[in-house]
């Protein structure tokens, strides 16, 4: 199944050119390691409004089925994308944070700090990763296996239910 992915990098000294993105490039080319299309990318600054508007309006579209946000995932008073995210979002998917919060333990400890979230715009999936390329990575791949029947579920694909049970 090809996916359309957009991927939001929120980080204030990338959105101010003053360090390059490492981490949007490496989830680029993750997901077109798995033949599914990067149709997106941007980068916005720590700022609520800003992050929450590129969600809404890549949402709004309907050509993207999956949004990949890293960045601004932690405890830091500027790290705001899970409340970006949650102010759009119209149901959440919690097993999805869970999953990369259990995974990442086993990696670090500090996987507890993270407040990731994901949840569904329409018939859009966002998922929080965190900013740095390594474990925005490692958290991708705790969920990569699920998501293409997410968005099968999403798209209302009728052979989407009988893919339930199933592990891959």
């Amino acid at each position: 199944m090809t996916i359309r992915v957009a991927i939001l990098t929120v980080s204030d000294r990338s959105a101010r050119s003053e360090r390059p993105d490492a981490s949007g490039p490496a989830l680029e080319q993750a997901v077109q390691a798995r033949q599914w299309l990067a149709v997106q990318r941007a980068i916005v600054p720590d700022d609520l409004p800003a992050i929450r508007d590129q969600l809404a309006a890549w949402c709004a579209t309907g050509e993207i089925d999956l949004i990949l946000t890293t960045g601004g995932t932690g405890f830091s008073p500027r790290d705001v994308t899970p409340e970006a995210t949650q102010a759009i979002i119209e149901r959440p998917a919690p097993g999805l944070a869970e999953a990369m919060r259990a995974a990442s333990f086993k990696v670090t400890p500090h996987a507890a700090l993270s407040r990731a979230t994901a949840g569904i715009c329409k018939r859009t999936l966002i998922v929080n990763l965190p900013g740095s390329p390594k474990g925005a990575l490692e958290n991708l791949e705790a969920i990569v296996i699920v998501l293409p029947h997410a968005v099968e579920l999403l798209q209302d694909d009728p052979g989407a239910e009988a893919g339930h049970g199933r592990a891959g």
